[in-house]
């Protein structure tokens, strides 16, 4: 297995998005890739119960892409070792009449994890200056003061948007979450297989929409907002990792490394220290248990 160093798939510089790899050779065969991701995922796991009785550290998990890029199967396989107790995962779908109600920011406010727990959004909140820039009468729903037309859908509203997001991260990283944001770098050559593969396949027909067709045809209007979000809103408390992924099981391992890596630098996870009266008297509650 090739060696990673994390920081080559993190965004610390301006980027043009032509130049982000789709692909990455890990210089492994497909077993070698599932041990590694297995075993990865177990000192996960190991970490998420430390954080668990710890509480004072939260994770969120951001994952971006676009249509078949690979979301709901990393999920599966990159965090199926965690105590359900301790990950919750959020899927973002079109804001429902109680949420137009509120800031864009609300829904993705109340579902941040606890500290102690992990939070993964699948889609997240830079889907408001994403479909909603490719779509700008989306904005329309929002019943904005002073956002009447698509006319009033302008640099200005994007640049507030972009402030609230950068402040709403900055907020929650300096109150103990650690924020991990994924762009899945999916080709459009790629993204035409998976596409053709949900309408051969009966048991992945019900994940095709027409619309998915409609969405490919915005490709370059999707990239480009890509390209400014990643440029934008990369900071060091809550940085982009770029994650080539027209090979789902390279994707996986490389997501969880990134997540691996960084949490084992946190020294400061780990279990509490018992009371000292109850350390110095584990033999007795022992002695009591077995003379029951």
């Amino acid at each position: 297995m090739k060696d990673i160093n994390i920081d080559d798939f993190k965004i610390k510089d301006t980027v043009n998005i032509e130049d982000l790899e789709t692909t990455f050779n890990l210089e492994a065969s497909k077993g070698e890739i599932k041990d590694g991701l297995k075993e990865i995922r177990k000192g996960l796991g190991e970490i998420q119960d430390k954080m668990y009785a710890h509480g004072k550290y939260a994770v969120l998990v951001c994952l971006q892409g676009m249509d078949t890029a690979g979301k709901d199967s990393l999920i599966r396989e990159v965090f199926k070792d965690f105590n359900s107790r301790g990950v919750v995962v959020h899927s973002f779908k079109v804001p429902t009449s109680l949420e137009l109600k509120h800031d864009f920011l609300w829904r993705h406010y109340i579902a941040l994890p606890a500290r102690g727990k992990f939070g993964i959004f699948n889609r997240t909140h830079y889907e408001n200056v994403l479909v909603t820039q490719v779509h700008p009468s989306y904005i329309l729903n929002e019943n904005i003061p002073g956002i009447d037309s698509v006319d009033d859908v302008n640099d200005a509203l994007w640049n507030k948007r972009y402030e609230a997001i950068n402040n709403f991260e900055k907020h929650i990283a300096e109150n103990g979450t650690l924020v991990f944001k994924f762009f899945l770098n999916l080709s459009k050559k790629e993204q035409k297989n998976r596409l053709l593969r949900r309408l051969d396949r009966e048991d992945k027909n019900w994940k095709f929409s027409p619309g998915d067709l409609e969405e490919r045809k915005l490709w370059n209007d999707y990239m480009a907002c890509y390209e400014e979000l990643l440029n934008r809103t990369s900071k060091s408390h809550a940085p982009w990792y770029v994650i080539p992924c027209d090979d789902k099981k390279t994707s996986r391992y490389l997501v969880a490394k990134v997540l691996y890596d960084t949490l084992k630098t946190y020294k400061d996870i780990k279990e509490p220290e018992l009371d000292d009266a109850i350390m110095a008297n584990l033999e007795l509650y022992k002695e009591q248990l077995k003379n029951e």
